[in-house]
């Protein structure tokens, strides 16, 4: 097989090629390492370098700092040494209680040597000299017109005031000497020279006794002369290798000092810590990070599979709810239908998906609809909890009720983003109540047919005292008829025979009352509409008085009425309450029956109460002053056959309590203090105006 000749050139070539290739990707390669690794370097020296500049800059501010408050201390404290001078004038005639008071001064004030007191003409008065540091002076010398003494209080007359000389070298014994300063305050009085107050300072003293405390034990303090001549040097018990220098200004009247600081500072090994501390920091970081990038991948896995399994979970709940959802933005649009309500409406979630109308309005209603709808998306959406009705159209036209909820739809962040609503298709619960309200109305049929023993209980009950009442009358009619009247006295016989058709009229309106209560009973088991009319309460109470006073006279009970004036009329079945108010007083006659009390009154009371400017009430109340009820017969009190007296039936207060309760009212029942029972009830009245 034969190759052509380019084919052979290019299989020899590309041997010499490769190499080359690859020394161009490795020299890339390394030197994007390179450029990375210089850089870092180049970062190293730069933090090293800007941390030496920092820590460098930062103790020579230090420095500068204590060798301004040094300054400041001085100051302070030359200063106060002048206001104490300026005290030892203020008794200049005692020689000897000058010089004590000087001592004292020295004792307190160790940078003063020796204070001398001068008249006007620098003549030596008194001196005292320091306990501390005794020193040979040589008065003459002093004395000198060229002195130091002389030419300061020179000056401080020139001044008119303190003024401080220039500093000297003073011999001390054994061969050592000091550095001494002068200051002269001039004492005058009414413009006048009287003399002056002379005071000696040691620089050295001054220096131990306002600095020194404050120095560390790298740092030397000194007075030098504006050449750099030093005068006076305390500190430096620790020198290092590099040195920070700071000097202050001691501007004083007469002379200026300067004041110099000087830090030893050891060199700085900065580099490799910030070095070593900089790498170990930078790997730490890094496998931090990488341990957190980890970890956050773990989690960010972990996080995506129980979210996956949540949406799982929460899909597979919204397709077995069969409840509705359906979810809106704040302009209306909907943005999230389940499958339960696409089923109720029969439109797909494609079909709804975005849409800012309701297909599945009825025609008829969709203007309403909107305009709560808009009233929603305003923000006046109803509570929660409670949810309005509302009426659907299918996808074929058929409607049905729905029930909805509507709650505000808050993001993670706190944000309102819409509005999510909960349907309930309540077309079945509507069939039910339809069946239950049928069964209700079966049922109370069929107990109002067990009823009708009890109201023949009640119709034997109730018509006992109007027949006793007939016949009571009827034989008194008769008495009345067998008596013959003495003489022949017509008035008498007329009277009687008044009397006569005053007993058979009421014969005849208790018979009438009796069928009124059989009429009402009937009506009542029938369950027919009760006839009705206003009546004012004084025709009710008239009406029962006669039985029960009859009643209460047998029984030695007193009858009391207590009406309010213009009380309205109230619409009630007359007889109905007529029954009620007579039951109640014949409870509270029998209830003082054999009941030892005093006094044996019935009061029946009626009173007018308004609740409200649309609620007012007439209050019927008949108060005995029996022995009570106890607690456990009140508990049964109002129970059907339930009774404490052998020959009662038990249904009397039962009956009372239907019958107040089908006019609008409550039957009720209070103690009467001390002694008694308070039984009333309420009929609904029109208000006064």
């Amino acid at each position: 097989m034969s190759f052509p000749d380019s084919t052979l050139a290019g299989a020899e070539t590309m041997p010499a090629r490769w190499p080359w290739r690859r020394w161009r990707s490795a020299w890339r390669r390394w030197s994007l390492w390179t450029v990375l690794v210089a850089l870092v370097v180049s970062m190293l020296i730069t933090l090293v370098w800007l941390a030496g500049r920092y820590e460098a800059v930062q103790v020579q501010d230090r420095l500068e700092r204590d060798a301004a408050n040094a300054v400041a201390d001085i100051r302070t404290a030359l200063n106060r040494n002048l206001q104490d001078l300026q005290a030892l004038s203020s008794q200049a005639d005692d020689l000897q209680e000058w010089r004590a008071r000087a001592a004292e001064v020295l004792q307190v004030r160790r940078e003063i040597l020796r204070i001398e007191w001068r008249d006007a003409r620098l003549r030596l008065q008194a001196f005292a000299e320091t306990p501390y540091r005794p020193m040979q002076w040589e008065d003459g010398q002093r004395d000198d017109s060229q002195s130091h003494a002389q030419l300061t209080c020179a000056n401080a007359r020139r001044l008119n005031g303190p003024a401080y000389s220039s500093s000297y070298f003073q011999l001390l014994s054994e061969g050592l000497g000091s550095e001494m300063m002068e200051v002269c305050l001039p004492l005058s009085h009414n413009g006048r020279y009287e003399g002056f107050i002379l005071a000696t300072y040691s620089l050295q003293s001054i220096l131990i006794n306002q600095v020194s405390k404050n120095l560390s034990h790298s740092q030397e303090v000194s007075f030098t002369e504006p050449d750099g001549t030093r005068l006076a040097l305390v500190g430096a018990a620790w020198r290092g290798t590099r040195v920070f220098t700071a000097q202050q200004i001691l501007d004083l009247p007469g002379n200026m000092l300067m004041l110099r600081l000087d830090h030893w500072h050891r060199a700085p090994s900065v580099f490799p810590n910030v070095l070593t501390a900089l790498v170990t920091t930078m790997s730490i970081a890094l496998g931090t990070v990488l341990v957190i990038l980890v970890r956050d991948n773990r989690r960010r896995l972990r996080a995506e599979r129980d979210l996956g399994e949540a949406l799982a979970f929460r899909k597979a709940m919204e397709d077995s709810l069969i409840t509705g959802l359906r979810a809106r933005d704040l302009k209306g649009r909907i943005s999230y239908v389940n499958p339960a309500f696409c089923e109720m409406v029969g439109f797909t979630s494609e079909e709804l998906l975005g849409l800012n109308f309701a297909p599945y309005w009825p025609p008829e209603l969709s203007e309403e609809y909107h305009q709560r709808q808009l009233k929603r998306l305003a923000g006046k959406a109803p509570p929660s909890r409670e949810g309005y009705e509302s009426v659907f159209m299918r996808k074929d036209g058929t409607r049905f009720p729905v029930l909805i909820f509507e709650a505000p739809l808050i993001s993670a962040q706190g944000r309102h983003t819409g509005w999510m609503s909960a349907f309930l298709d309540i077309s079945q619960q509507r069939r039910m109540e339809e069946l239950s309200r049928a069964s209700q109305e079966r049922l109370q049929a069929t107990a109002r047919l067990a009823t009708v023993g009890e109201m023949a209980s009640l119709l034997s009950h109730e018509l006992t005292q109007p027949l006793m009442t007939i016949a009571s009358y009827a034989a008194g009619s008769l008495n009345m008829l067998g008596h013959e009247p003495a003489g022949d006295n017509a008035g008498a016989l007329r009277q009687q025979l008044q009397d006569l058709r005053t007993a058979m009229q009421r014969i005849a309106h208790q018979a009438e009352r009796a069928g009124r209560v059989i009429k009402s009973v009937r009506d009542f088991v029938r369950r027919r509409d009760q006839s009705r009319e206003q009546v004012h309460a004084s025709e009710l109470i008239d009406a029962v008085l006669p039985l029960v006073r009859m009643q209460a006279r047998k029984l030695g009970v007193r009858v009391i009425t207590q009406l309010d004036s213009d009380l309205p009329p109230v619409l009630c079945d007359p007889t109905m309450v007529e029954q009620v108010l007579l039951n109640l007083a014949r409870n509270g006659t029998q209830a003082m029956d054999g009941v030892d009390t005093h006094p044996r009154e019935l009061t029946l009371r009626v009173r007018h109460i308004t609740t409200s400017a649309h609620a007012s009430w007439l209050e019927f109340s008949v108060i005995d002053c029996g022995s009570g009820i106890d607690e456990a017969v009140a508990e049964q009190l109002f129970t059907p056959f339930f009774t404490t007296r052998e020959e009662g039936m038990g249904l009397g207060l039962s009956l009372c309590r239907t019958v107040i309760e089908q006019h609008g009212g409550t039957l009720r029942h209070s103690p009467n203090l001390p002694r008694g029972t308070v039984f009333s009830f309420t009929l609904p009245a029109p208000p006064l105006n």
